[in-house]
């Protein structure tokens, strides 16, 4: 019906339509799909919740004399990140912690502070606590160095995720006696609560369950800036059992992400603190999919009512990597603040935000709108995106 190329005319004639996935959903519904998707040539969607597989690379310069930091240590505010590139690139990871934290020793630990949280006070302009240790070279002699750094004095500051934006996810409860803590938050015993994180009908890979217009290359909002999908995300499971509609009944596809760390925001990126468990990053990210056809308009008019998770336990079943799940519940029943489950009405709560998922799909929508975003082509597409079911993912295989 439509190529990405004469979308983008459109974009910079400012004569292109764009609708959110609330948007869309309500349109569909009033006139049809057939009728949506010959009005609608964008359609943005958006998540923003905790993602652990996170982080950043920087190269912050060189000192004098020159320090080589590879092979050495160096910290963040006593938050170590990983040296073993070379002289001054380093990554740090949104759950690295202090050496000092207790972690879980002080049972549950309160995990205050972390590598998602440097993140975020580098993106609010402040002051970060540099310490390294090198062994020294000819070449590089100096072998300690301590400074206060921002982030506009980095070289390169680079957010870089290796798992973001799951697509659906279990609904996590607890079927033993005790409290546990999990990164899916807290649990009370015997089905005191169901904690589920997933934005529902407004989250991208939800409204593209077969990665036909998301791809390698693609274009993204990313906390707050621009990024595009580097590579599938680490986990990327295309395989698992599928609804009629196409949308994964279980945790699915991933994306790897990236993006320049100084064009995003604090409000986008925040370190997170998960009791008992350890730190994170939520992150926000928000993806337009491109309306080439009535077959994508179809799906990213994808409701609540028909997008369904699998209720996990977490007390026994997922740490013991026992299959099966207590039954499935629509995103629909989840925000309504109940669902039922082995007969007992259980409250839910979210981990991520549908208020701010929606904030970024809004915001996306002004970009396309005032011109300062152009859709790309995507370079290749995500494995399992010719079938959906084609893709055997090296985790499945059990470690023993």
């Amino acid at each position: 019906m439509r190529t990405i190329k004469e979308i983008n005319e459109k974009i910079k004639k400012g004569q292109v339509v764009v609708a959110t996935a609330e948007e869309i959903i309500e349109l569909a519904e009033k006139k049809g799909i057939k009728k949506a998707a010959q009005e609608v040539d964008v359609v943005t969607t958006g998540t923003f919740g905790p993602m652990c597989s996170s982080g950043a690379y920087f190269n912050v310069g060189h000192s004098k004399p020159r320090v080589k930091l590879g092979g050495g240590v160096c910290k963040f505010n006593d938050v170590p990140a990983y040296t073993g590139f070379a002289a001054v690139d380093v990554y740090l990871g949104a759950t690295a912690l202090p050496d000092d934290d207790p972690r879980n020793k002080i049972y549950p630990g309160e995990f205050r502070y972390g590598g998602g949280h440097v993140i975020q006070e580098l993106l609010e302009g402040k002051d970060v606590r540099l310490e390294a240790v090198a062994y020294g070279t000819d070449c590089y002699p100096r072998k300690k160095l301590e400074t206060l750094i921002k982030l506009q004095d980095m070289n390169e500051a680079v957010l870089f995720n290796i798992r973001n934006c799951y697509q659906n996810y279990n609904v996590a409860v607890n079927l033993s006696e005790k409290i546990i803590y999990t990164y899916m938050g807290v649990l009370m015993p015997r089905l005191g609560n169901a904690n589920y994180c997933s934005a529902g009908q407004l989250s991208p890979l939800l409204k593209d369950p077969y990665y036909k217009t998301i791809g390698i290359g693609t274009k993204i909002f990313l906390g707050g800036g621009i990024g595009y999908v580097a590579w599938h995300g680490t986990q990327h499971n295309p395989s698992v059992k599928r609804k009629p509609n196409g949308v994964p009944a279980a945790p699915s596809g991933t994306l790897a992400v990236i993006g320049d760390l100084k064009q995003m925001k604090a409000e986008w990126l925040r370190g997170t603190s998960m009791v008992g468990y350890g730190t994170t990053l939520t992150v926000g990210i928000g993806v337009p999919v491109p309306i080439l056809n009535e077959e994508i308009a179809q799906q990213v008019a994808t409701k609540d009512e028909d997008l369904y998770a699998p209720v996990v336990d977490y007390s026994q079943n997922y740490p013991q990597c026992i299959p099966g799940a207590l039954g499935e519940v629509s995103y629909a029943q989840l925000k309504s603040g109940k669902i039922k489950i082995e007969g007992k009405a259980v409250p839910t709560g979210a981990l991520s935000s549908y208020a701010k998922a929606k904030e970024i799909a809004e915001e996306l929508k002004f970009w396309i709108q005032k011109r300062d975003f152009i859709l790309s082509e995507p370079v290749a597409s995500l494995p399992g995106a010719e079938s959906g079911y084609g893709f055997k993912p090296l985790h499945e295989r059990p470690v023993t």
